[in-house]
């Protein structure tokens, strides 16, 4: 009796898996299952897939010349592909897409993308097999009949629009096409437009956790004032000035230079503290931001932003710059607290090394604004808020018990973009550059006492290109209380000057087991295998002289 059952038990089995089996590779064929259980099934991505793509212009002129198609069969890509720079005309590409439920039997689906003037048949090797359609502005599609397409992985799930000779595409999934849109002239100074495409589902992006290394270390890159721009752009004030015979891009430099830092000091976290993006010089700020995000992302480094006064000067707001920031990988940056001001206020808490879920470090993150909203009164740039104040002592102080439970002494660094009145200071030592007087906000938030009240150690910024000291504040007895840093400019689309500035970067190391900070820079040109201004700044968890 046990055998009977025994063997009718497996023999369902058997009968079941050869079901499943068959219905599945059907389906592949087919598509013989309901939506419902298709999306569960691991062949399938669910959303929109692109059955066309096609590029329409426009003059500027006529009024009756529109750039937009029918709304309920095409959605445009916001991006002008001269970037409002020519002088006559618009130009926009235009998808069709749809959920796959929804595909009719006449529906075709994009399985690839070409830009080019030939047809891929007969300009590349291996293109024989299918026919390419053509499209305006060089754009040429293979698309298939076959509904079940839109379950492999070759269906175009998504089109973008990047810019510049030296665009670059840092998401996963996505690939740029390397030849421009075929947009003819223009009559003005544009840049090259390049469709980007994404096949399958958006992947997702798992969060880096930072921790210190096994051997209780590490390290901090600080990258300030990039000042990248849509397209190569042009250098400000190089130094030596008559390098390559006078030739300088300003965005191809600068990250020669940061990426040459990062493969020599490689970092365990970047923080890029604002001005990231030159606005004026950035129409389409997303490719700006793609390309130092590609320099972490490449690397495998985790990187945290704030920003400028100039980031949200080109074409995204500072919501949607960070939205773009957080949706990358190795990313940590956050827009933080929605009724806190500003975008991008939060803490990277640095766990302890091996398996502890401890904090080793913490570092506070706040956005400085951009220009004062009371120009009569506090002339220059804006200032941290009451409320920013607020949400930091009160986030400092609900992890102090936390922070006591670490087996080392924990450490608290702070990032801003502009400076705090107090870097004004004269009387401070300092070591380093002071090139320009620091343009720290008119009024003064009380910020500085905070991060003193808190226990922050440090605090380090940017904003003023040629400064690169660190300033020693001291309490009213005299004792160390607060090291204030600049980090220096880095990025050559940005101004330098100032009796030959050459750009650089600030690192910080940190070793645990001693709860010592070390600081120093390295320079773009001419003494760059130097520590340059080495010094130690915090020694046994406290605020040091150097």
């Amino acid at each position: 009796m046990t055998r009977r059952i025994v063997r009718t038990a497996i023999q369902l089995c058997v009968v079941t898996v050869f079901t499943l089996v068959a219905l599945i590779f059907l389906d592949n064929r087919y598509r013989v299952l309901p939506s419902s259980i298709q999306h569960y099934l691991p062949a399938h991505h669910a959303g929109l897939v692109i059955t066309d793509i096609t590029l329409t212009k426009c003059s500027k002129p006529s009024l009756l010349s529109g750039c937009k198609l029918d709304g309920n069969k095409w959605a445009r890509i916001e991006k002008d592909l001269y970037l409002s720079k020519a002088w006559l005309s618009n130009a926009y590409v235009h998808v069709q897409r749809k959920k796959e439920e929804d595909l009719l039997p006449d529906d075709r689906i994009v399985v690839d993308v070409r830009v080019g003037r030939l047809d891929p048949v007969t300009s590349e090797k291996g293109e024989g097999d299918g026919k390419w359609e053509s499209r305006p502005g060089g754009i040429w599609l293979k698309r298939s009949a076959n509904r079940h397409a839109a379950d492999s992985k070759k269906a175009v799930t998504a089109v973008d629009v990047l810019f510049g000779a030296d665009a670059v595409e840092p998401r996963p999934g996505w690939e740029l096409k390397a030849t421009p849109l075929q947009l003819g002239s223009s009559g003005g100074e544009v840049q090259d437009a390049r469709l980007s495409v994404r096949r399958g589902p958006a992947e997702e992006i798992q969060r880096p956790v930072p921790r210190i290394r096994k051997d209780g270390k590490f390290k901090i890159m600080q990258v300030a004032d990039l000042h990248l721009s849509t397209g190569p752009g042009t250098c400000r004030d190089p130094e030596p000035a008559g390098q390559d015979g006078g030739r300088c891009e300003a965005d191809t430099r600068t990250l020669e230079f940061v990426g040459r830092v990062l493969d020599q000091e490689k970092p365990d976290l970047v923080v890029l503290s604002g001005d990231q993006i030159n606005g004026d010089t950035a129409p389409d700020a997303q490719s700006a931001l793609f390309k130092f995000a590609e320099l972490f992302i490449h690397r495998k480094i985790p990187y945290a932003t704030i920003f400028g006064n100039h980031d949200d000067e080109g074409s995204l707001s500072r919501e949607a710059l960070m939205a773009l920031t957080e949706s990358l990988p190795c990313s940590l940056s956050e827009a933080g607290p929605t009724n806190v001001d500003g975008v991008g206020n939060y803490i990277v808490e640095v766990l302890a090394r091996g398996g502890s879920h401890h904090s080793a470090l913490s570092l506070y993150l706040l956005d400085t604004h951009g220009y004062s909203p009371d120009e009569r009164q506090f002339r220059g740039y804006d200032w941290i808020k009451k409320n920013q104040i607020d949400w930091f002592q009160k986030t400092a102080q609900s992890r102090q018990k936390a922070h006591q439970e670490y087996t080392h002494v924990h450490m608290d660094l702070a990032f801003i973009h502009i400076p705090l009145p107090e870097y004004r200071n004269v009387n401070n030592a300092r070591v380093g550059q002071w090139k320009e007087a620091p343009t720290a906000p008119g009024f003064n938030s009380g910020f500085r006492a905070a991060l003193v009240q808190e226990g922050v150690l440090l605090v380090s910024c940017g904003h003023d290109h040629v400064n690169d000291y660190c300033a020693l504040d001291k309490h009213a007895d005299g004792k160390p209380a607060l090291w204030m840093c600049y980090a220096g400019g880095s990025g050559f689309g940005g101004y330098g000057g100032y009796g030959g500035y050459v750009r650089r970067v600030r690192l910080f190391d940190i070793d645990t087991n001693e709860a010592r900070i070390t600081t120093y820079k390295r320079v773009e040109w001419g003494e760059t295998e130097k520590r340059l201004d080495e010094q130690t700044v915090v020694d046994g968890g406290r605020v040091v002289e150097s």
